[in-house]
C-alpha cells in the first residue's frame, strides 16, 4: 500500500468518527464499560489464583514415621518415597524439632509441652513435596502403603475441596471474562453496523467504481481500532486507580497471615497492556464483522 492512500485511509477514519459523533460515542462507551468489567474481574481473578497458587504451594504430607523404625529402615522409606514420580522433594524432621515447633507455635499454652523435652512421645517426620499440588491424596496413598509409615497426613477432606473450589474458580473467570468479550464485539459491531448503513449507498457506488474490498475496508478497519484504543483509556485509569489504593490497604494486613496479592508494578501494567490490546482487537473484530454484509454489491 502506498504511504499517500494510507494517509488518505487515515483522513476518512477520523472523519467519520467525527461524523457519527453519536455512534461513535456509543461504541467507545460499549468498549469502556465492558473492558472496564474486564479489568476489575481479571484483576481480581488473577489474584485469586495468585492466593490459591500460594496456599496450593503450602500443601504437604507429613509421614509420620513408625517407633520402632532406625536409622537405616528411615533411609529405606525415605528411597521409596522419592522414587514416586510425582514426588518433588522429602525433608526430614526430628521428633526434637517436631516438638520445639508445636511448642513454638502454640505460644504461651506450649510451655506446658516442655515437660515432654526428656521423654518425646512424638514422632520423626517426612515432610513430602509433590510437583503439581493435585497430587498429593495419589502419592499420600502410595506412601501409606509403605513400611515404618505409621501416619500419613495431608489434611484430607479440606484439600480435596480446596483442589475443587480453586478449579471450579479459574473455570468460572475463564467462561466469564470470555463471555463479556463476546458481548462487547456483538455490541460493537451492531453499533458500528448503523453506520455503516448509513454509509452503505457510498460503499455501492465505491464498489461500481472498481474500488476493492481492501480498500473500502481499511478506514472502517481504522476507526473500529481507534475505537477500541480510546474506550481502553477509561478503563486502564480506573483499574490502575482502583488497583493502586486495594494494594496499599490489603498489603500489610495480608503480610501475617502469609498471603500475597500480586505486586502493583509490573502486574497494573501488564492488565493495562492487556486492556489496550483487547481494546483494539474488540474494535477491529466488531468493524470487520459488520462491513461483510455491505461488501456483497
Amino acid at each position: 500500500m502506498k504511504a499517500s492512500t494510507f494517509r488518505r485511509h487515515l483522513r476518512e477514519s477520523f472523519k467519520s468518527l467525527g461524523r457519527n459523533g453519536w455512534m461513535t460515542f456509543a461504541s467507545v462507551s460499549a468498549v469502556t464499560v465492558t473492558l472496564i468489567l474486564v479489568g476489575v474481574f481479571f484483576v481480581i481473578m488473577m489474584n485469586l489464583n495468585k492466593v490459591a497458587s500460594t496456599i496450593e504451594e503450602d500443601v504437604e504430607i507429613r509421614v509420620h514415621i513408625d517407633l520402632a523404625a532406625n536409622k537405616q529402615d528411615q533411609q529405606v522409606l525415605r528411597k521409596k518415597i522419592e522414587q514416586i514420580p510425582e514426588v518433588k522433594s522429602v525433608t526430614f524432621s526430628s521428633k526434637e524439632q517436631e516438638l520445639n515447633h508445636l511448642i513454638t507455635s502454640l505460644g504461651e499454652d506450649g510451655k506446658v509441652f516442655k515437660l515432654f523435652e526428656q521423654d518425646n512421645p512424638l514422632n520423626d517426620v517426612f515432610i513430602v513435596k509433590t510437583k503439581n499440588p493435585t497430587d498429593t491424596m495419589k502419592v499420600a496413598k502410595k506412601i501409606e502403603k509403605m513400611e515404618y509409615a505409621a501416619k500419613v497426613k495431608y489434611g484430607q477432606g479440606s484439600v480435596e475441596k480446596l483442589f475443587k473450589f480453586i478449579k471450579a474458580s479459574r473455570n468460572v473467570g475463564l467462561v466469564l471474562i470470555i463471555g463479556l468479550l463476546f458481548t462487547a464485539m456483538f455490541l460493537i459491531s451492531n453499533t458500528i453496523k448503523i453506520t455503516i448503513v448509513a454509509r452503505r449507498r457510498e460503499i455501492e457506488i465505491m464498489k461500481l467504481v472498481g474500488a476493492t474490498n481492501a480498500f473500502i475496508r481499511w478506514p472502517f478497519f481504522l476507526e473500529g481500532l481507534w475505537i477500541g484504543l480510546i474506550g481502553s483509556i477509561l478503563p486502564i485509569a480506573l483499574v490502575s486507580s482502583a488497583y493502586y489504593y486495594a494494594y496499599d490497604y490489603l498489603e500489610p494486613k495480608l503480610a501475617n497471615h502469609f498471603i500475597k496479592i500480586l505486586d502493583f508494578n509490573p502486574f497494573v501494567y501488564q492488565v493495562a497492556g492487556l486492556l489496550i490490546i483487547m481494546g483494539a482487537l474488540i474494535g477491529i473484530w466488531g468493524s470487520l464483522m459488520s462491513m461483510r454484509k455491505f461488501l456483497k454489491v
